[in-house]
């Protein structure tokens, strides 16, 4: 008996020396990887590469240990920034003799994003340096980013297509009813709908009426600055007639493509490269055969890497306001205003000169919202002056955090607005009455054990629920009074919950000027006191270190196979694509429906300025509830 213990103890410090030693290699594997110095990047005379796998997006998520051992590390995307300031560079730098452009797997962008893209591809060839952009399935998105190319490419089985804005959303309203599930809503604004799917079946007028406005606003800008960039292409047709524009080509999209001036050329991805090579060379980096329609390239990581953003002169911090706002730490690529209002409070020990907030986001959270405006005015109370830049959108919460700017900067196809407030909290009292299940107790006052979900919401707090609505709305309006110089009567008028787009918003006075980001530094940097080119800016929150480096390039290799699932690649996959984005939509918006949360300033409309968010990413979330719904339809 003494020496089978003695042999398991021995057995058990050896399994324990190993486990030790197996740590102590990868956490020696792990110092030496985060300590080594990143290998030179590989700029090479050429083209310049830019693959927009995915979204492009303001500020980019952060990945963690977690995402990537679960393999939930989420679809790749591009920020924005990046894309502008390497195509802008490209235009100047001598090793690079074109731009190409791959967009196969191109996962959308917002309205603002791609057009400020395409203002940047336009720089290019100002400099006499051809882009080229080679696509599977163009959407109006792709397609206005692409109109600005020397060439546009499409695959034989692709094709590119004019769908517009706008479409059909879900009305639950008497879907609740059918399950007994009472929908309290709390709001103030005629024009407020985000509440509207959940007491209806149908959208209300003045619902239809400012949408429509904004969409047939934002189309026309779409048309317009397509048309500019190729005044050849027969959109009107496209819009017009469709179905005849499509069978005209036998029902090839690419040659119906190529036939309306969409696309310039019809080509394989080879054939796209080779294309290229012609122009900026073929690919010598090394002694294996190259592959079909290979080109010496410097890629967008590479050129970025090896052109770091200037430093010099005095610092003007740049807070991002992107995603809904929530109340917590969450973000980078969300707002939570709890982590922002802390980055910029941490901002102070870095003796900014100005600070800029980027803003893209259809608000969500009140307190949240409240939160990053208050950090901002502590900053304000310094003597730090705070311009304001919008994005894409910057609406309902988004538009509350702009009031603490002394200038507010929009692009035409910003969307904004959206003053108003609500609250949705459901209740399941007459459903459990179905089941036999009533609720009944004893209370001291009308306001104890409330408000109940389960049992039914009493007249009392229901009218305090309400007025606080109402009060949140008041404060509202005279933040935004305050901050435009109007009185709060004025700003009623306007406000109402109704969404406009950055021209309109001009000329009622809600924004003060047209400009991007590069507008708000320079005018934060004239507050200041600072001349030209005296001045860089700092990215609060956005240092990307060597670990989180590593983990992204680990999630982006997981992804690489599972983001063709969601590439378009031909007419019937994009209308899958849609299909499940349309199925992860409608289960969102149950979901927000059970999620019961504060008083929210957000903007559903303002989905029309935003990327598409990929079906898989949408899916992924949303599983359970299509289990709930399920359940409930069942009854």
């Amino acid at each position: 008996m003494t020496f089978a213990k003695s042999v398991w103890r021995l057995l058990v410090a050896i399994k324990d020396g190993l486990v030790l030693a197996l740590l102590l290699l990868f956490f020696g594997a792990l110092y030496a990887a985060l300590s080594a110095r990143p290998a030179a990047p590989q700029l090479r005379e050429g083209a310049l590469l830019i693959e927009m796998k995915g979204a492009v997006v303001e500020e980019l998520p952060k990945t963690d240990l977690q995402s990537v051992l679960t393999g939930n590390v989420g679809d790749p995307e591009l920020r924005e920034r990046d894309v502008i300031r390497a195509l802008r560079g490209a235009a100047s730098d001598d090793k690079i003799k074109a731009v190409a452009i791959d967009m196969s797997k191109f996962g959308g962008a917002g309205f603002v994003h791609a057009v400020e893209i395409g203002d940047a591809m336009d720089v290019v060839r100002k400099a006499k340096k051809p882009v080229l952009v080679y696509g599977t399935m163009l959407g109006d998105r792709g397609l206005l980013i692409a109109s600005h190319a020397s060439e546009i490419w499409i695959d034989p089985l692709g094709g590119a297509y004019v769908e517009g804005l706008g479409g059909q959303n879900l009305y639950f309203g008497k879907l609740l009813e059918r399950l007994k599930i009472s929908a309290h809503v709390f709001r103030v604004g005629t024009y407020k709908d985000f509440v509207e799917p959940y007491i209806r079946d149908s959208m209300s007028e003045p619902s239809r009426e400012a949408r429509k406005a904004l969409l047939n606003t934002i189309f026309a800008q779409w048309r317009e600055n397509v048309l500019k960039a190729r005044p050849k292409a027969q959109v009107d047709k496209v819009v017009a007639d469709p179905v005849g524009w499509f069978k005209a080509s036998g029902g090839d999209a690419a040659k119906a493509s190529l036939a309306a001036g969409l696309v310039d050329k019809i080509g394989t991805r080879a054939e796209w490269g080779d294309a290229i090579a012609k122009i900026a060379g073929e690919d010598k980096a090394s002694d294996e055969v190259p592959a079909p329609g290979s080109f010496a390239h410097t890629t967008l990581a590479a050129w970025l890497a090896g052109h770091p953003e200037s430093k010099g002169g005095r610092a003007i911090g740049v807070v991002t306001v992107a995603g809904e706002i929530t109340d917590g730490k969450a973000g980078p690529g969300s707002a939570g205003g709890e982590r922002i209002a802390r980055l910029i409070d941490a901002a102070s020990t870095q003796k900014l000169a100005a600070l800029v907030v980027r803003v893209d986001s259809p608000g969500g959270s009140v307190t949240g919202s409240e939160a990053i405006r208050a950090a901002i005015l502590r900053q304000k109370a310094r003597g730090v002056p705070v311009v304001i830049s919008m994005a894409n959108v910057a609406a309902s919460g988004g538009y509350w955090v702009s009031t603490s700017g002394s200038k507010i900067f929009a692009q035409p196809g910003t969307i904004t607005g959206s003053i108003g407030i609500f609250a949705v909290i459901p209740s399941f009292e007459r459903a459990l009455e179905g089941w036999g299940v009533k609720g009944d107790g004893v209370r001291t006052g009308p306001l104890a054990g409330q408000p109940d979900v389960l049992t039914g919401l009493t007249p009392e707090i229901e009218q305090i629920l309400q007025a606080n609505i109402e009060s949140g709305y008041g404060r509202f309006l005279g933040l935004v009074a305050a901050a435009r110089k109007k009185t709060p009567e004025e700003v009623d008028r306007i406000a109402q919950g109704r969404v406009w787009d950055g021209g309109t918003a001009r000329q009622i006075g809600l924004v003060d000027g047209f400009g991007g980001l590069d507008a708000a530094l320079a005018d934060a940097a004239g507050r200041a006191g600072i001349k030209d080119g005296a001045w860089h800016a700092v990215w609060l929150g956005d240092e990307v270190g060597p670990l989180d480096q590593i983990m992204r390039q680990f999630g982006a290799q997981d992804n690489e196979a599972g983001s063709d699932d969601d590439a378009a690649l031909d007419w019937t996959s994009m209308v899958t694509q849609r299909q499940r984005a349309a199925l992860a939509s409608a289960v969102v918006g149950a979901q927000r429906l059970m999620a019961v949360r504060g008083a929210q300033a957000y903007c559903l409309e303002c989905e029309a300025g935003s990327p598409a968010r990929p079906a898989s990413a949408q899916m992924g979330q949303t599983r359970s509830w299509l289990m709930v719904l399920a359940r409930w339809l069942a009854l």
